[in-house]
């Protein structure tokens, strides 16, 4: 009953920032946690960074600590992924994902490529 859309994926210089959107259609995103997960080629999955139904709680890969900041505006259904100080290592497809352990629900979107140059 949830539909995820990534968008705000590009090309960047390395140092440069992108701001990642997730917009969710259906049910409300109050409901679930909403995380980032990427995939560069060759290497697993990883979460990125997740937040909290209510957006007072997020946590972040050891990686991006301190560069990425993951927020959402539960009005809008919609999640955000600020990308700061780019690097190359940063280069994935960027995954959204609604999740509710209590619900047995998971949603995910198509993914959004990010690409920093060198």
């Amino acid at each position: 009953q949830v539909q995820l859309v990534e968008s705000g994926g590009g090309l960047v210089q390395t140092g440069g920032s992108l701001r990642l959107s997730c917009a969710a259609s259906g049910r409300t995103c109050s409901r679930y946690t909403m995380n980032w997960f990427r995939q560069a080629p060759g290497k697993e999955r990883e979460l990125v960074a997740g937040i909290s139904r209510s957006g007072t709680s997020t946590a972040y890969a050891d990686s991006v600590k301190g560069r990425f900041t993951i927020s959402r505006d539960n009005a809008k259904n919609t999640v955000y992924l600020q990308m700061n100080s780019l690097r190359p290592e940063d280069t994935a497809v960027y995954y959204c994902n609604a999740n509710s352990v209590p619900a047995r629900e998971d949603y995910w979107g198509q993914g959004t490529q990010v690409t920093v140059s060198s």
